[in-house]
This record gives structure tokens, sequence and C-alpha cells, in this order.
């Protein structure tokens, strides 16, 4: 037993001492209740009867019952009737209490003054004998229920804020002690402690791991770089769009260092009292020193790093402004900072101060794009382990069909495709789930039970099959695999593109990805002769898209190549615009006239190829959705009927910008 004593973790004693100890809430209820108890069953007037002086006069002194009459604290007045009485023998109050032997008084008086209820009593036995007079005494008592009723709610309040203390001593209730508060809340992942995340979990992101993995290995075996004068990085910055992996690095640098590693969120650093959020960037890294070497992971560090200036020209005093102030003196200061890395996540660089990206505090940026087919295949493989799978999934399909996707993206897919399995009863999850789950997580949850009337349904399906035809002739539009008028979310139907993954787009492409867009505007006007508010979405895209290949990209001779993009964010605080009233007029003029021929274009192409428009509104009419293998039978085989007659209509000058602008 001894030995297997000696053999107990830490946290095993602490997590067994709970159980033995005792707890003192039992102590402060019994002494309450003892209080109770006592103030109930010791107060000897609880059972007494009050009566008037009339019944007093003319009942008890007239007959003699009365045995002496105590006078307490000069208010009321306690009368005590013979033994020999008929009325104290039949009295239930004569048994003395629990308490005490003092016998209990029959009969209560509430007295006005001393002098007048003497006064009185001096009257009524005037012509009693001397040994007949009624015995008078005044006593002082304390009435323990009276104090109690002040006492007990004050003592309340105070237990009441001595747990609360406690609580908040211990690190739970409201996040620390008020002494405490300028404490840091760093979650502390000492060394020597298992994590659940290490660079295996970490699928794609091989530029980004194999520079964190360098960081790490400097910590542990620091004398390799050393010995040639090398010194350690200050700062690692991880920037990239939401969802990459950031705050999933972190957490395998965790598991990999082998070091302690403190993690926070900037927001923490930020309280309502003036002055906490510096002293708790002091304070954690006064905490990370003392375990030198050591990890420092601030998530989410635009929270405090924003660009100081911006948007405070009105304020006097910014707390954050000085959190930021001693995060940088703690980076690079006239302290020394040996020893200590600290690992910062953004999604959002370009508001950060720019004193806290400069090398001796953020020596390296490590930049997390989007992942590419081979990294999307890797991160699919490690979320589809714990599934229970089908033959029919293809990772690599898997893969080819989500572009742009995340890695949360591709988790959330994984996810709803086992529900959507699940919710139908099934044994494994199939590809089908797989494609369902990625259109309800793009378009939104299918809402078959939208009643739409049979003229907005065919306004619908000229809309979506006009999207689809000239997106199919234009050969620099993306692949169309599905086109569906099944209403999504807000959208009564959308056409399902499966996107290239390209870096630069070209004018011609350009142009073709703006008359796609017109597509469905320009169907509703030909077929109906009327046009409807069904195009806002794609109106809204395609002249965002005009007004920036013309104002940033340079894409448009009259105005030149001038770009008017302020990467920097500076112009945000200028109010106007950073060009004269004649270049606006001329940038909306050919912006007008960019998007007016992208939509000539699409109507003339839309005109030659009439029947396989109606053809294919019939079929989404009569089925709601049209597949690939649905659209290669109406439409025929991509590319093989692009003409002279469609490539006339390129001009040089209508150019737009790609989709994610």
């Amino acid at each position: 037993m001894e030995q297997k004593r000696n053999n107990d973790t830490p946290k095993d004693q602490k997590q067994r001492f709970p159980s033995g100890g005792f707890n003192y809430s039992w102590i402060y209820l019994l002494f309450f209740g003892f209080l109770l108890a006592f103030s109930f069953f010791s107060s000897p007037i609880s059972g007494a009867k009050e009566v008037s002086w009339t019944f007093l006069q003319d009942s008890l002194l007239t007959q003699n019952k009365i045995s002496k009459i105590i006078v307490v604290n000069r208010e009321f007045a306690e009368i005590y009737l013979k033994k020999s009485t008929d009325d104290a023998q039949n009295s239930e109050d004569t048994a003395t209490n629990l308490f005490s032997t003092i016998e209990s008084p029959q009969y209560r008086m509430t007295i006005g003054s001393i002098e007048n209820f003497e006064s009185k009593l001096e009257k009524a036995q005037s012509n009693f004998l001397p040994s007949e007079k009624i015995d008078i005494r005044y006593q002082n008592r304390t009435n323990w229920f009276t104090a109690l009723s002040w006492i007990l709610p004050i003592a309340i309040l105070i237990l009441f804020w001595l747990y609360m203390f406690k609580r908040m001593g211990n690190g739970g209730g409201m996040g620390g002690s008020m002494m405490n508060i300028g404490k840091s809340t760093a979650k502390l992942v000492d060394k020597g402690t298992t994590s659940a995340v290490t660079f295996d979990d970490v699928a794609g992101l091989k530029e980004a791991k194999t520079e964190v993995m360098e960081v790490v290995d400097f910590l542990k075996h620091p004398e390799t770089y050393t010995k040639l004068g090398a010194k350690i990085p200050k700062g690692v910055m991880l920037v990239g769009p939401p969802g990459t992996g950031k705050t999933l690095i972190a957490k395998a640098v965790a598991g990999e260092a082998q070091v302690p590693f403190f993690t926070m969120s900037g927001s923490e650093f930020v309280e309502m009292f003036v002055g906490v959020g510096a002293s708790r960037v002091r304070d954690l890294f006064k905490r990370a020193k003392e375990k030198t070497p050591s990890i420092v992971f601030i998530d989410e560090i635009d929270a405090i790093g924003r660009s100081r200036g911006k948007g405070n020209s009105f304020q006097t005093n910014d707390e954050r402004e000085s959190t930021l102030n001693q995060l940088l003196t703690e980076l690079d200061g006239f302290g020394p900072n040996t020893g200590v890395i600290v690992l910062a996540a953004t999604n959002r660089p370009d508001i950060l101060d720019k004193a806290l990206l400069r090398p001796g505090r953020f020596d390296r940026h490590i930049y997390l794009e989007l992942p590419t087919k081979e990294e999307r295949e890797e991160i699919f493989k490690v979320h589809l382990k714990p599934l229970k799978l089908a033959k029919d999934v293809d990772v690599t399909a898997l893969a080819k069909l989500s572009p742009g996707f995340s890695g949360a993206d591709i988790a959330n897919i994984c996810n709803e495709a086992a529900l959507i399995a699940a919710r139908k009863k099934k044994d494994l999850v199939h590809f089908r789930d797989f494609m369902a789950a990625r259109d309800r997580i793009v378009g939104g949850m299918e809402r078959k039970s939208k009643i739409i009337s049979q003229k907005e349904k065919e306004t619908v399906a000229h809309h979506e099959a006009g999207h689809a035809v000239v997106s199919w002739y234009l050969k620099n539009v993306d692949s169309l695999v599905k086109v569906s008028i099944i209403p999504r979310g807000k959208s009564l139907g959308a056409a399902w593109y499966l996107p290239e993954e390209r870096q630069i787009v070209t004018k011609s492409q350009f142009m073709d990805q703006m008359c796609a867009s017109l597509g469905g505007r320009a169907a509703e006007e030909i077929v109906f002769n009327e046009i409807s508010s069904g195009a806002l979405d794609d109106l809204e895209k395609t002249t965002k898209q005009a007004y920036a290949m013309v104002s940033y990209y340079g894409l448009n001779k009259k105005v030149g190549p001038l770009s008017f993009y302020d990467s920097s964010g500076q112009n945000d605080r200028i109010i106007g615009k950073p060009y004269s009233e004649s270049m606006a007029q001329l940038i909306d003029t050919q912006v007008q006239a960019t998007i007016n021929g992208a939509y000539e274009r699409t109507k003339a192409l839309l005109q030659e190829h009439r029947e396989e428009l109606e053809e294919l509104a019939q079929h989404l009419l009569q089925h709601e959705v049209a597949e690939k293998e649905d659209l290669e039978r109406i439409l025929g085989k991509r590319g093989t009927h692009t003409t002279e007659k469609n490539n006339k209509h390129d001009d040089p000058q209508l150019s737009i910008i790609n989709n994610e602008v």
C-alpha cells in the first residue's frame, strides 16, 4: 500500500483530496440553525396571550388571580397567575421551555409608559391589603430573534462574498481574484505534458510546418545553432484566411516542443479597468521568462495589435494602445527576452501596427494559403479516419470537387456527410452523402416545402438555364457541374461550377465570367420580354467586378494603367476619393460601357442557342435538377461548339476580374 501511494501522480492526489476534506459550509449552516432554535425556544413569551387593561383590571385584579407582574424593557408587562387558580391549571403555557427553567407568563400587555401603568395599578389596588398587593419587577432583556433579524442578512452577505472571493481566487467564477486582476490568464501546457495534436495531424502546409518545426528544433537543440552565432527568432507571425490551420499549428507546437507553452487570446488582455492589459502582458512574459526556454502563443493578436492612430483621434486614453505599447516593449525593449519565442496568429495582417511586424519583434511571417488539390486530399484523409466509409468514396474526387475550401470547411463537410448518412439510417457513409453535404454547406439547406407559383418557377428555370447555356459555350468559364431550381437558403435556384485553381486571370477569362453572370437576366429578357428582380446578386457581383477592373487593375484603355487600390489602408481616413471628379466620371462611363457590352454579347449568344435554352428550361421544370449527363445530352460535349461567330464578340476593351472580388 505504501508503494502504491508513492507512485500516485500529483494530479491523482489532487483529485482525491477533496473527497476526504471537510466542507466548512456545514459549520455555518449548523451555527445559524442553532441561533434560530435558541431564539425560538428560549423566549419565555412565545405563548403569552395579549390582553388589555380592562381585562387585567376586571378579570384578574378584582379576582386576585395575579401572582406577579414583570415589566420587560419598559415596553410590555408579563402577567403570571397564581398556580391555585383554574386558569393557571388549564393553561398550556405554564410548562418550561427547553433552554430555561423560568416559568412562562400566561398573559402579556403592552404599556404606554411606566408612570401611567404604575398609577393605574396603584388605583386598582387601593382597597387591597398590603399582603395582597402584586409584586412588580423590572427587567432588561435581549431579544435574540430581533437581533438576528438584522444580523442574519449582513452575515449572509459576508458569507456570500467570502464564497465568491474563494471561487475567484481558485480561478473560477469571474476568472481571477480582484487582487489578481492584473495577472495573466494564460493557460500553461508544461513540459512533459502529452498533447493530442502533433505535426502528424497537420495535413498539408508543408512550408509552414518546416519553418515552425525549425523553431521547435532550436528550443530542443540550441547548441546546433548557437555554435555558428545564430540567434533564436523572437517572434513568428502566422497569417492566413480563417480555417487554414493557424491555431492547429500552434497546438502541434505545444505537443512537439516539450517546453512550457503559454496560450492566450488577444482579447483576454483588454479589460474594463485601466492598465490591466499592460499589467497582464508584463505578468505573462514574467512567467514565461521564469520557465525559459518557453513559447508564448497569442491567438487573434489583431485584438490588441491594431495600428495606432487609426480611428483613435477622438480618444484621450486607449487601453488597447497601452497594451500594445507594453507588448512592443516586452518583445524588443531594454529588458532581456532570451529563450522566449512568441507565436501569434491573425487573419487581418493589414490592420496590424508596423512596429509590431518589424524584424526584431516578429522576425518571421508565415503565410498560410488555402490548400491546393494535393493538400486537400491529405486533409480529407485526416478527417475521414474516424468515419465508416463505403467503397465508392473517392478521396481524390472529393479533393477535386472542393476547390477553395479551407481545412475547417473540409472538416465540416466530413462531419455533415456523416450526419446525413446517420439521418437516413445508413450503416456507411457514401460518396453521394459527401456531395449532399457540399451542396448544403455552399448553398444552404433544401427548401422543397417553399411554395412557388408556376410563373415564378418558369422564370427561375429560364434564368438558371441562361447561366448554364452561356457558361457552357464560353470556353473560359469554369466547368459546369449541375443546375438546380430547388430553393436553397435564400436563393431559388443555382448553377454549380467546378472552379479552376489559377493564380492569374486573363482578359478573355474576365470577359467570359462576366457574360456568364449576366446570362440569367439576358435569358429572362429574351424569353419573356421582361426582366425581374431575380438577378440582383448577379448584377451586384458584375458591377463590383467592373469597377475593380477599371479602377484597381488598370484593364481599361481609356482610364489607362492606373490603380486606386490602397493596400495599406491609409486612404480609409481620407474623406472623399483619391481622384478628381473628371476621373470619377470617366470611370463610371467605362464601367457602364463594359457591363453593357458584356450584356449585349450574352444576349447574342443566347439568341443563337435559343432552342437549347428552351429545352434545358423544360427539363428543369420537369426534374428540377440537371446533372452533367443531362447537360451534355442537351447542349452537347463542351468545347465542340465554339465558333468564330461566338469569338467575334470578344472585345479586348471588355474585361472583368475574377470571382474573388
